[in-house]
């Protein structure tokens, strides 16, 4: 862009000569008194026009514990970044429960599992599901990998400015890889619990190559769910993994809860 500056010389007193310079012969140029004019509009109608569009513009919404900071989406591979954007919070309009048999320190978020899942569109028994085995309800569980909070998600799920043990950011994280792993399995809700463990190598591969670690995740988290699902006052699955290791688990969540 040219610098107006660099058109004319001021330092050339060719430019306006001062001594012939008479301030009178403008105060009564018709064609200068109009220009004012049209200037003066100009300007009153930019104004206006500012005014208008500063009207024009919505307000931010507020991000934080209850507008929870959101993403576009959340991979399963370290490292990708997370793309914000914001959301109001969801209502809860399913309406449905988790089942009975959960154990205590997962029944304490019931009623935020029902939220949580209302915002994700997803069965709150599968968010209980997957809550039960990974954390048995504790908000300040980390596992030896890393994995962090209620639903033990992996730390590079986060934003740099998010807290990841805050209930609903990291119920926001895990729910939302879940329902990836939804998308990507078209639907299967076993395979997701697979790919919730495993990632994608799980949830698109076969059984038989899967780690030991996600074989279990899978046949406990589709037995406890198979529970949930029929209705079912208690669940024998559920109880076999207490007495396999989770009861510990489930014990350190209650000292942290309170209960």
């Amino acid at each position: 862009m040219t610098n107006y500056l660099d058109t004319v010389d001021i330092y050339d007193s060719s430019v306006i000569e001062v001594d012939e310079y008479d301030p009178g012969q403008w105060v009564h140029d018709p064609v200068r008194q109009v220009q004012k004019r049209v200037i003066v509009v100009l300007c009153l109608v930019l104004m206006v026009s500012s005014s208008l569009v500063l009207l024009a513009v919505p307000r931010n919404i507020g991000i934080g514990s209850g507008g929870t900071q959101t993403s576009n989406s959340v991979s399963s591979q370290a490292g990708e970044q997370v793309q914000q954007q914001v959301i109001a919070p969801a209502q809860v309009t399913n309406g449905k429960e988790i089942a009975v048999f959960f154990t205590p320190e997962v029944q304490y978020w019931a009623n935020d599992i029902a939220r949580w899942s209302a915002e994700h569109d997803v069965d709150p028994n599968a968010a209980a599901t997957i809550m039960q085995i990974e954390s048995c309800g504790n908000p300040q569980a980390v596992s030896i990998a890393g994995a962090r909070g209620l639903f033990q998600v992996m730390p590079f799920h986060f934003t740099s400015n998010e807290n990841m043990m805050d209930p609903d950011t990291n119920a926001f994280r895990g729910l939302n890889f879940l329902v990836e792993q939804l998308r990507y399995t078209g639907g299967d809700m076993e395979l997701s619990f697979a790919g919730y463990n495993g990632g994608y190598a799980a949830s698109g591969g076969d059984y038989a190559n899967w780690p030991n670690e996600t074989q279990r995740y899978y046949q406990w988290a589709k037995g406890i769910y198979a529970d949930a699902q029929s209705g079912a006052s208690s669940s024998e699955t559920l109880q076999a993994w207490l007495d396999a290791g989770g009861g510990p688990g489930c014990q350190l969540a209650a000292a942290q809860l309170g209960l």
